[in-house]
């Protein structure tokens, strides 16, 4: 076990740098609260997370492409235990980063119920 753990680091060592090149996408910094916003505010924020959708989906297939990339280079030198180790980390990584964006589209998404509720009994 302990192998693997040391594999798994030094694999981490060796990727790191290719790593470095795919930028993780800073999330939204506010998102308003859907009692008080305005329609422009809702729709700024619907925008910025929008925005930040597409650019964690551009992270993921970056970190997707130089796993598979570093693996590919190095696929005869590894062992079958550092290139599981390597995807491995990879799938953390993706995994994180959905739970991320989950995350925000979730408290953007009820900042919208709300906003729709407060308005739907104004017009009613």
């Amino acid at each position: 076990m302990k192998s693997l753990f040391a594999a798994a680091a030094v694999a981490s060592l060796a990727l790191a740098p290719a790593y470095a090149a795919c930028m993780y996408p800073p999330a939204p910094t506010h998102l308003p609260d859907g009692n008080v916003a305005t329609l422009a505010q809702m729709l700024s924020a619907q925008k910025s997370v929008k925005t930040y959708n597409n650019q964690m989906m551009s992270y993921l297939a970056c970190i997707k492409k130089q796993s598979d990339a570093a693996i590919a280079k190095d696929a005869m030198k590894l062992s079958k235990k550092q290139i599981a180790a390597l995807e491995t980390m990879e799938i953390q990584r993706h995994n994180a980063a959905i739970d991320q964006l989950k995350s925000i589209a979730s408290e953007f998404n009820a900042q919208v119920r709300i906003y729709k509720k407060k308005h739907a009994t104004k017009s009613n």
